[in-house]
């Protein structure tokens, strides 16, 4: 008995010590903030571990200990979680992680800017920061985790960068302050509920990469009005637009093939549904708990459908159900049309917008991207910025997002970078954006040789610069590439 009791006491002291020592160093910064650290990568690089913030935090790009000097490259899961009294935090564009729960209900903390170094935001990372008005997501980012922005609920807009592919489940539900949502062009699924009651989000613009919307995702968004599901889209699922009891325009696109039971179902007041499908399948009318479409749609609204299809229409059970069924497009219903995508120009130190949509205004936003570190053949700018951009009008969708990199090219390579000011060495003002089929230069020195890399180093497409602008053909799909411009490199989003 003595032994056994002996040994709990040794074990619950190894607990104890265990969760006392939960990070291998801690370090000081020049402004006194203490920051504690796991090593990771065979203690080559350091991680950000969990502790007691508080205030405006910095984490440094490197770590000086025991003569040591470390870069670090990830926020550790739970690193500030939980941390009330945390107001900022600046990341630098060292970290490629932000881990699970990283920054989860840290209410006091009211922005974020998340650099183009990071490419990974885990589960729950931002759930529940109540007080997070603003989000800015860099654009090398390909996987938004589960929740990872959940109850955010003074958050009123987002935009999902292009890099993004993988939008987790539930990862912008409750933001209930959220009104507008741009997501990014190379979305492929938006996940179970990862929008659900996001209640005054009264615009959303599906784009064509997604193929799939997943149960919930939109449930309880009680302030959409107009929905397009492009043909892209082969299914959406159970319960995705239940309760969006202000949505009146529905246009399903061409390729879809299955619905879920409920997919909008539950005091939902739709006037007019628009069904690109030619072939249509069997839905479900005939359980209330489970119809597809709720009873007051079947017996109120309008079914349009393609030229030649209504008898099949009329042959398939659930789709039978309604009781007005046309051919045709039934219109343009209000808010159906879409601002034309924006171009972005640069001028004698000024950025320019314009849409093909007259009257429209634009939403931009411009980040610092200014590589700090190369590798390989990249070469260091001094000053980069990436611009992203879109177009609104009232009635009309939110346009698709234009994005460009605006970097400055030195004149005189001797003089390596640009510090404090533009002016103070000889330099070139360089635009690149992307384009159909590849990438556009324009401000570049006529007969200066451009080339796009992958991150590989595969050359993807090369041109010399022309008086003007300059478009480079690109092969393949890739998110990200170098584009080198004489003995300059920038990366950028694609």
């Amino acid at each position: 008995m003595k032994r056994t009791f002996l040994t709990l006491i040794a074990l619950a002291l190894n607990a104890a010590i265990s969760t006392a020592l939960a990070y291998d160093i801690a370090v000081e910064n020049a402004d006194g903030v203490t920051i504690y650290y796991n090593y990771i990568n065979n203690n080559r690089e350091l991680e950000v571990s969990s502790g007691t913030y508080s205030g405006a935090v910095t984490i440094p790009e490197r770590v000086v200990y025991m003569y040591v000097t470390r870069k670090v490259t990830s926020i550790g899961a739970s690193a500030f979680s939980r941390c009330n009294s945390l107001t900022s935090v600046t990341i630098p564009n060292s970290v490629t992680s932000i881990g699970n729960h990283a920054f989860e209900y840290c209410k006091g903390l009211t922005s974020i800017v998340i650099p183009n170094s990071v490419t990974y935001i885990g589960d729950h990372a931002f759930s529940g920061c109540s007080g997070l008005t603003s989000v800015t997501i860099g654009n090398a980012v390909t996987t938004i985790g589960v929740s990872a922005f959940g109850s955010c609920k003074l958050l009123t807009s987002i935009t999902i960068p292009d890099s993004v592919t993988d939008l987790g489940e539930f990862a912008f539900w409750s933001c209930s302050g959220l009104t507008s949502v741009t997501i990014g062009n190379n979305v492929t699924a938006i996940g179970d509920a990862a929008f659900r009651e996001c209640t005054n989000l009264a615009s959303v613009t599906i784009p064509s990469s997604v193929t799939s919307i997943g149960s919930g995702a939109f449930m309880s968004c009680m302030n959409l009005k107009s929905v397009t599901i492009p043909n892209s889209v082969t299914s959406i699922g159970a319960y995705a637009f239940e309760d969006c009891r202000s949505l009146t325009y529905l246009t399903i696109g061409s390729g879809v093939t299955s619905i879920g039971d409920g997919a909008f179902s539950k005091d939902t007041n739709i006037i007019s549904v628009v069904s690109l499908i030619e072939n249509p399948f069997v839905i479900n009318a005939q359980n209330p708990l489970y119809s597809t479409f709720s009873s007051t749609v079947f017996n109120n609204s309008t079914l349009y459908v393609p030229e030649g299809t209504i008898d099949k229409y009329y042959a398939t059970a659930g789709w039978q159900e309604f009781v007005t069924i046309e051919e045709g497009d039934g219109g343009l219903p209000p808010g159906s049309e879409q601002c034309a995508k924006p171009t972005i120009g640069y001028k004698e130190g000024k950025l320019t917008f314009q849409s093909a949509t007259e009257g429209a205004t634009f939403v931009y936003n411009i980040s610092d991207a200014d590589v700090k570190s190369g590798e390989g053949s990249e070469v260091q700018l001094g000053v980069t910025y990436v611009i992203s951009v879109y177009a609104k009008k009232d009635g009309y969708l939110n346009s698709e997002t234009a994005t460009a990199t605006l970097c400055w090219i030195d004149v005189e390579p001797e003089q390596e970078g640009i510090t404090d000011a533009v002016n103070t060495v000889k330099a070139k003002s360089v635009l690149v954006q992307r384009s159909a089929g590849g990438i556009t230069v324009e401000g570049a020195t006529p007969g200066t040789p451009i080339a796009v890399y992958d991150l590989s180093g595969k050359l993807l497409g090369s041109a010399p610069a022309a008086d003007g602008t300059t478009s480079v053909a690109v092969s393949g799909r890739e998110h990200m590439v170098v584009v080198r411009i004489g003995e300059r490199s920038v990366k950028m989003s694609l």
